[in-house]
């Protein structure tokens, strides 16, 4: 691994990121700097965090803090999505909700590989 960018996960929550905006620039005016501002900022996030962890990765138990926040940064964008999709169900945002799903599992599954299999300075 030479690079974040070879990461699935973070090619996934960037890919998302994207997604999310443009979905985001579909809610009615008043909601683009409100509920659409958060999901977007907490989108941003989770590929953020995975690219300081990794920055960090020399430390195991830093790369392992970022990933945590990544993954708590996930969890809050689902809760915005979900929120999205019960005040506005035209948006169709539940596919959106699924692909986090499964984004949360490979956060879930990598911070496990990390904290069995990596080996650092600390």
């Amino acid at each position: 691994m030479k690079s974040y960018k070879d990461l699935d996960i973070y090619n996934l929550a960037f890919e998302y990121a994207i997604e999310v905006h443009s979905l985001t620039m579909k809610l009615p005016k008043h909601e683009l700097y409100e509920q659409g501002s958060q999901v977007r900022r907490s989108s941003k996030s989770i590929k953020d965090n995975i690219i300081e962890g990794y920055g960090r990765k020399a430390y195991k138990s830093d790369f392992i803090k970022f990933l945590i926040y990544a993954h708590a940064s996930l969890l809050e964008c689902k809760s915005q999505l979900e929120m999205i999709n019960q005040i506005y169900p035209d948006l169709e945002v539940e596919p959106m909700i699924k692909k986090y799903d499964e984004l949360g599992a490979k956060i879930y599954k990598f911070t496990n590989y990390v904290e069995e299999n990596w080996k650092t300075k600390k």
